[in-house]
């Protein structure tokens, strides 16, 4: 569900028009609700135990006030850079509450998270675990750590965001896990706290993370019987959310939270959850105006201001999204076929191919659905393009949290060498 609906002939924004948005910010602009944001929060964390950790996963959208929202929920953070723990502290995300992931921590980002005191590192190979080890005894810190654990799932989805097979470079190797934790217990500046375990995105089914989760407390008995104490367990997240009308449901968060506490019960841990697409996706789109309506030889092409430098997803992952006109279409008016693509200089800058919308003009809005995850986060400047800005929304209420960047501030970032400068 999102708050993003048609009333008086024109899309909203909980109360926003966002005709009249598009006015005064321009376009493209990303818009997230904040109803859809903590509905889907509230939802996911009330399918699990009181205790668990639901660390949101910032790199689905990382904006200040994104996370500020979902921190005043109760909300952690799973981060995988040391920017994003920048951003997870100043969001006022308690550090008792984030957990960082990712295969490539460096020695600066490791001394950052153990003088903040996060809840836990989920490690992902034994060199990391010896360099983390150096850096918690140089700083006299012990850090709390688990294994992330590659089961060699195949979770059945795109190939880009599957995390869980052999062929990946995530986790250690399911035939190294019990190798991994003695290393990790023979190092005196770590903290053996549990397992971690994430098999890919945009998972729409339970059984890939049924039969990962069955290995994973296979395991878990296997490290207990090792003489290792293993109190939590890190699931990851991947749970995957609908992009387009038809598509078939995700399960439900609370069937997903049954078949997970029926495991956490059993061997007594607790549960870190890791979710990301599920609450950000739908809580956000990306709002565009129409330049031109061109005829081709074959096919007719809707031109718009937002580009694959904006929303990569299509070009990067194959990936669909909904796209709808501000204008609520009525009655039955003319329906014609377009390609919708970008002004950037790629013919991969193609957001839907032969789509069926009521005939739009220059000058036209639509909006790019389920937008709100893995959108902004994944922007970029190419052809000097400044990403859209983004906006968020509160009831009758809306606030640009990221501005628009001028071209002077774009130029700007760039710097001659001294043989270069007049």
């Amino acid at each position: 569900m999102n708050h993003f609906a048609y009333r008086a002939g024109r899309l909203h924004a909980e109360d926003i028009d966002l005709t009249l948005l598009a006015e005064q910010v321009g376009t493209p602009v990303y818009v997230y609700s904040t109803a859809t944001l903590e509905r889907h929060y509230r939802v996911f964390a009330g399918a699990f135990p009181a205790d668990a950790l639901i660390a949101y996963s910032v790199k689905a959208n990382g904006n200040l006030a994104v996370l500020k929202t979902l921190a005043r929920l109760g909300a952690g953070a799973d981060v995988v850079s040391g920017g994003e723990l920048v951003k997870a502290l100043r969001a006022g995300i308690p550090p008792a509450k984030i957990v960082f992931s990712g295969v490539g921590k460096t020695k600066a980002e490791m001394e950052h998270a153990l003088a903040a005191g996060i809840h836990q590192f989920n490690v992902e190979s034994e060199p990391e675990l010896e360099a983390l080890n150096h850096v918690a005894n140089r700083l006299n810190k012990t850090a709390p750590v688990t294994i992330r654990v590659n089961p060699d799932v195949d979770a059945g989805t795109h190939a880009k965001i599957t995390t869980g097979t052999s062929e990946v470079k995530f986790g250690v190797p399911w035939s190294r896990a019990r190798s991994a934790y003695r290393l990790a217990a023979s190092l005196s500046s770590l903290k053996i706290v549990g397992c971690d375990i994430h098999i890919g995105s945009q998972i729409t089914e339970l059984e890939p993370f049924e039969k990962a989760f069955a290995r994973l407390a296979e395991l878990v008995s296997e490290l207990r019987a090792d003489g290792h104490e293993i109190a939590r367990l890190d699931l990851g997240g991947g749970l995957g959310v609908p992009y387009l009308r038809g598509d078939a449901p995700p399960p439900d968060p609370h069937a997903y939270g049954r078949m997970i506490a029926h495991i956490a019960e059993r061997l007594g841990v607790s549960l870190i959850l890791e979710p990301g697409r599920l609450i950000a996706a739908n809580a956000g789109i990306l709002l565009s105006s129409v330049i031109y309506a061109k005829e081709g030889e074959a096919k007719k092409f809707l031109i718009i201001d937002a580009g694959m430098n904006d929303l990569i997803r299509p070009a990067l992952y194959d990936a669909h999204h909904e796209i709808v006109p501000v204008r609520e279409p009525v009655g039955q008016g003319a329906i014609e076929r377009y390609d919708v693509v970008g002004p950037v200089c790629e013919t991969a800058d193609l957001f839907a191919r032969d789509i069926a919308l009521p005939h739009l003009e220059g000058g036209d809005l639509v909006a790019i659905m389920t937008a709100g995850a893995y959108g902004a986060v994944m922007a970029s400047a190419y052809n000097a393009r400044p990403p859209a800005p983004e906006v968020l929304v509160k009831g009758a209420r809306w606030s640009i949290v990221r501005p628009r960047m001028s071209y002077d501030a774009l130029v700007g970032l760039d710097r001659l060498p001294p043989w270069l400068e007049d």
